[in-house]
């Protein structure tokens, strides 16, 4: 996230709130490289062929902004945030597309490039995961935030604590927590 000076994206936001003519595209302008970033790492390892590339899945975030009425962000951290909301959301939408009968959702594709242990963005593992992380945020959301900036916004541990304005240990600690819960969640079923 350190591509971008802070004090620069907080102006923009500062200026979206405030309603100001053109400041969405500017915002978006100004973090356009950065989420692409995000989106690259995020997409990445998923099975070859798949149809949203990581452009796609930034305009598309953007247009679901330019969609609301009010769109609303108190800080950087919670800009990121909700970017990365919105990409798991799409992602989270587009795997159950996929998986719907209609479609051949009964049927797996596995390639031998997904052998890196990544969740293929487009894959039913990706919406156990989405069911985990629901659960999680119930539970402990602060947790569930680090998960969301690390897993889909591809944030470091440093930026994560940047974003969250909270230190780099506190943050490790919280995703190794979550991890462990996680895995938990998925592996054993276990609650």
């Amino acid at each position: 996230m350190s591509e971008t000076d802070p004090g620069l994206v907080t102006q923009m936001l500062e200026a979206v709130s405030a309603g100001k003519e053109g400041a969405e595209e500017e915002l978006f302008a100004m973090v356009y490289d950065e989420l692409r970033r995000i989106a690259h790492a995020r997409m990445a390892g998923g099975e070859p062929g798949q149809t949203l590339q990581p452009t796609a899945l930034v305009h598309e975030v953007y247009l679901r902004f330019l969609r609301q009425q009010e769109v609303h962000w108190d800080n950087r951290a919670h800009f990121f945030t909700a970017c990365a909301e919105a990409m798991r959301h799409i992602l989270i939408e587009r795997a159950r597309r996929k998986a719907r009968l209609k479609r051949g959702g009964e049927y797996r594709h596995v390639g031998l490039e997904t052998a890196d242990g990544q969740i293929d963005p487009e894959s039913e593992d990706l919406l156990a995961l989405d069911q985990a992380l629901t659960r999680l945020d119930a539970r402990d959301a602060a947790m569930a935030t680090v998960v969301k900036l690390r897993y889909f916004a591809g944030l470091t541990i440093e930026e994560t604590a940047q974003a969250l304005q909270s230190s780099p240990r506190t943050v490790s600690r919280q995703w190794s927590a979550a991890r462990a819960w996680l895995h938990r969640e998925l592996v054993t079923g276990d609650p």
